[in-house]
């Protein structure tokens, strides 16, 4: 898994961008898709080369005709604000966890979150006995993506995805990233064909995710679902349909039912005891045994289970202390949506917000 228009807030989040999922949507958690009208240019698509390769490709893979892709490629506009959205902020301004945590755990979040809750009880509970993800972790996502389908985008995804697939910006990671965006432009005209929806009635953040839970074209092909039962799926008009596809994608990244997510963890930081620090950025996934972490000076602070492996998180708070935690596989599951520790927090902790809120 907010990128969304120009909108000054949206640059602070912008570093988190910069490692897209594979799966849902890329994106700095819900402020992507403020709207307003992105100025957008003609480009003629049609006479880049790299374009024209693609659309040979189109053909022999996928059985389109030459003629109609090349009539919808001189349709497609170029978003240089999609460009400069993807490029990195500035160096020096440190992380801080408090700071984006009051983005989206905050009332306004909270009390949309009650309602949503209220309104879609049922499917939350059909989701959570089907899927086993909790309520509060699908009401948390689609909370932090979109404010419950408030802010779900006003950018074309044809012009957004096309502009990023073959003119990302100069990165380390720009090779990566436009095979990346090529293969969701790829899914994005077979989903078109499939469903028959006109591919520029598609509307989405500057990244090109979709509806209120913010899918990639390519998680909408694999992990969406019609969860209302009305026979198609329809993440931009149907809050059923996005809650359950939230949760089958979560079910399919390795959500475990019936596991804890996090648990807050204090360390050993005597000088010369800094063992915990080889458990530090070691990848998205639990595989270190509670034995391992606490010999090397980890403390939860709290009773955990004893045989589930785990990951430490780090949660930096600019100048302040940083806030450590053990993450379970369900916490990892949670960043196959959006490849952020802070993402993923924020979702626990706003879904925790609105059910103890709804619960008063």
């Amino acid at each position: 898994m907010i990128p969304a228009k120009l909108h000054r807030t949206a640059l602070l989040l912008l570093p988190l961008l910069l490692s897209l999922p594979a799966g849902a949507a890329p994106k700095n958690a819900g402020l992507r898709k403020v709207a307003m009208e992105d100025p957008s240019e003609f480009a003629n698509f049609v006479q880049w080369k790299e374009v024209s390769d693609f659309i040979d490709q189109m053909v022999s893979r996928h059985g389109f005709t030459r003629s109609e892709l090349e009539a919808t490629f001189g349709k497609i506009r170029y978003i240089d604000s999609a460009i400069q959205l993807m490029k990195p902020a500035p160096p020096g301004k440190p992380k801080n966890w408090r700071a984006y945590r009051a983005r989206f755990v905050e009332p306004v979040r909270i009390n949309a979150g009650v309602a949503f809750w209220d309104t879609h009880a049922e499917a939350l509970a059909r989701a959570e006995q089907t899927y086993g993800v909790p309520a509060e972790i699908i009401v948390g996502i689609i909370g932090v993506e979109t404010v419950y389908g408030r802010n779900t985008g006003n950018f074309r995804v044809l012009d957004a995805i096309t502009t990023l697939a073959f003119d990302y910006p100069n990165t380390p990671t720009r090779a990566a990233r436009m095979s990346f965006f090529r293969g969701e432009l790829e899914n994005t005209l077979l989903l078109s064909r499939d469903t028959g929806i006109d591919p520029f009635s598609l509307l989405g953040s500057y990244a090109g995710a979709i509806g209120w839970p913010q899918f990639m074209p390519g998680s909408v092909r694999k992990f969406a679902v019609d969860f209302d039962g009305d026979g198609k799926v329809d993440l931009r008009g149907s809050p059923v349909d996005a809650i359950g596809s939230v949760a089958n994608f979560l079910a399919e990244h390795g959500w475990k039912r019936g596991q804890p997510v996090a648990f807050p963890t204090t360390l050993n930081e005597t000088p010369g005891s800094r063992n915990w620090e080889m458990f530090i950025a070691q990848g998205l996934e639990a595989k270190f045994t509670l034995a391992e972490l606490r010999a090397a000076g980890v403390n939860p602070s709290m009773p955990v289970p004893e045989d589930l492996p785990y990951g430490l998180v780090d949660l930096q708070n600019g100048g302040e202390q940083t806030d450590y935690w053990l993450a379970t596989d369900n916490f990892f599951a949670i960043t196959q949506y959006n490849r952020s520790f802070f993402y993923a927090m924020s979702v626990l902790e706003l879904g925790r917000a609105v059910r103890t809120a709804r619960n008063r």
